[in-house]
């Protein structure tokens, strides 16, 4: 008798708190060879062709590692699955699919559905700064609400998990100053 297939989904993002399918593990992990960047313009779900926003994507850079999220769907659940993660995930095809080694922080390694962001597309936003990123942030708005939103529970997320990143509270801290009334 052959061994059960597993199902990963590696979550860094908006998937790490809003996964939309059944979960049946959850266990924090790491990603080599990608970073977490605000890479990706995003025209749909958090801003608008005419007024894009910005969200994440993993970016490929040697020597970088991204942790997250693996997520195990069960075998019953999995091709519901995997259709409804690419009808959200690849709808600008901004995205490419791809499974990829992780490392689980309880000693397991596993291969996981994980979508990274194809530097030939038109919507990467790679070379952004930070100031810039807070603006388009702080502004747009998309079929998911506001993009502040996504940013700001993507940060209280990896903060729960114990996952420093300076340049997401750094971003955090601009785009809550641009959404403060101004004082006069």
């Amino acid at each position: 008798m052959g061994e059960r297939p597993e199902h990963w989904v590696f979550a860094y993002g908006s998937l790490m708190w809003d996964p939309g399918f059944p979960v049946a593990e959850m266990m924090p992990g790491r990603l080599e060879g990608y970073a977490r960047s605000f890479c990706l313009l995003s025209v749909v779900y958090r801003g608008t062709v005419d007024v894009p926003g910005l969200v994440l994507g993993l970016d490929a850079e040697p020597g970088a590692h991204c942790r997250g999220l693996a997520l195990r769907v069960a075998e019953p659940d999995w091709d519901e699955t995997l259709a409804g993660l690419r009808a959200r995930e690849l709808t600008t095809n901004a995205y490419a699919e791809l499974t990829l080694p992780l490392a689980l922080d309880d000693g397991r390694r596993v291969e996981a559905v994980t979508y990274v962001i194809r530097r030939d597309h038109d919507q990467y936003a790679g070379a952004i700064d930070l100031q810039e990123q807070a603006r388009i942030i702080a502004r747009a708005h998309g079929g998911r609400g506001p993009n502040a939103d996504y940013l700001f529970n993507t940060a209280r997320h990896l903060e729960q998990m114990g996952i420093k990143d300076r340049a997401m509270e750094e971003l955090v801290r601009n785009v809550r100053d641009l959404l403060q009334p101004r004082r006069e």
